[in-house]
């Protein structure tokens, strides 16, 4: 007398449908990374009607004939970091707004930049929207 049963049960796993959701989950994460750093980068900022007072800044301007100016004042090389820094005072929260042409020698910024980083002073590189 036979007793058994039929229908088998199958005891493996079919692991294609798996692999399936995996690669697609895969291509999901890929597509979107790429996407994040990209819309990342542009920033449309929004306008504005009024002018805020910003005191906390010290302008360093850096023209192509390689003159500094910080706030409008003709500074030489050689006094420059004593004259940011005393631009700057004690307060250290103030910022230091690098404003260099765009045909100004690469080496000018570095050495405001390199001014600011030696004084943990906090800067920003001015561009001009497109």
């Amino acid at each position: 007398m036979n007793l058994r049963g039929r229908n088998k049960v199958d005891p493996t796993f079919n692991m294609s449908s798996m692999t399936d959701i995996v690669f697609l989950l895969l291509i999901f994460f890929m597509l979107t990374s790429t996407l994040v750093t990209v819309s990342a980068i542009d920033v449309f900022l929004p306008k504005a009607g009024g002018k805020t007072e910003n005191n906390t800044s010290v302008a360093v301007s850096i023209t192509r004939e390689s003159l500094f100016y910080i706030d409008k004042t003709e500074v030489s090389a050689s006094d420059l970091e004593s004259e940011i820094l005393r631009s700057v005072g004690s307060d250290k929260k103030k910022t230091i707004v690098i404003r260099g042409d765009q045909d100004a020698p690469y080496k000018n910024v570095m050495e405001v930049i390199d001014i600011a980083n030696k004084n943990k002073l906090k800067m920003i590189l001015a561009v001009k929207g497109k």
